[in-house]
Formats: C-alpha cells, structure tokens, sequence
C-alpha cells in the first residue's frame, strides 16, 4: 500500500433527488452564509462517481472541524459524502470516505 499524500482540501458532496431538492438548497444556503467554501453546480442527474443527483462544496482542511460537524447536525436526512483531496482521486473515493447518513455505492470505474 503506498501512503496517501497530505491533504490538500476537501470535497462534501449532498445527495438529493426531486423530493429532497428544496432540503439540499436549505442546506446549500445555511453553508454559504455560515463557511468560507467554494460550491460546485447543482447536478440534477448522477455525474462522475456519484450514483445519485449532487453539489459539491469545496473547502480548506482548516475548515473540516467546523463544516463537517455542522453537515451532520444539519443535513435533514440526505446523505453527504466526504473526503480529502490527496492527489489519488481514486483513494480518496473509495479508502479515505466518510459518509454522513447512508452510504452509497460510487462507480469508481471513472476515476481510473
């Protein structure tokens, strides 16, 4: 096993569907307002390794104590999936994750 390089940053995708849109706007507006992030585009389709429609947010490995404890405080039962950025995308989609909620199954066979 080669060791994971350092962390760069970190993504937190939300998952949502047509019936938990207006949840993951609520909790994409509370994040904006509260954190220092940078938030991808609203995917209402699954795209890349994500089985289900997301946004990313994009923030500082500073930030992580913050943002992820208050995603799991205010997450209204969808589920967010988190990891670092060290470099080996597939790694940090697969052996680096933490899943706030359900976890799901990722394609990983885009990340190779």
């Amino acid at each position: 096993m080669t060791k994971p390089g350092p962390i760069e940053s970190f993504h937190a995708h939300v998952y949502y569907d047509a019936g938990s849109k207006a949840a993951a706007t609520r909790i994409r507006e509370a994040v904006e307002a509260r954190f220092e992030v940078v938030m991808g585009r609203w995917h209402d389709k699954p795209v890349g390794p994500h089985p289900m429609w997301s946004y990313q947010i994009a923030f500082a490995s500073e930030l992580f104590g913050e943002i992820v404890p208050f995603l799991a405080l205010h997450r209204e039962g969808l589920t967010v999936f988190v990891h670092p950025n060290t470099g080996n995308a597939l790694a940090d989609h697969t052996a680096h994750v933490m899943w706030l909620g359900v976890s799901q199954e990722l394609d990983v066979s885009v990340l190779s």
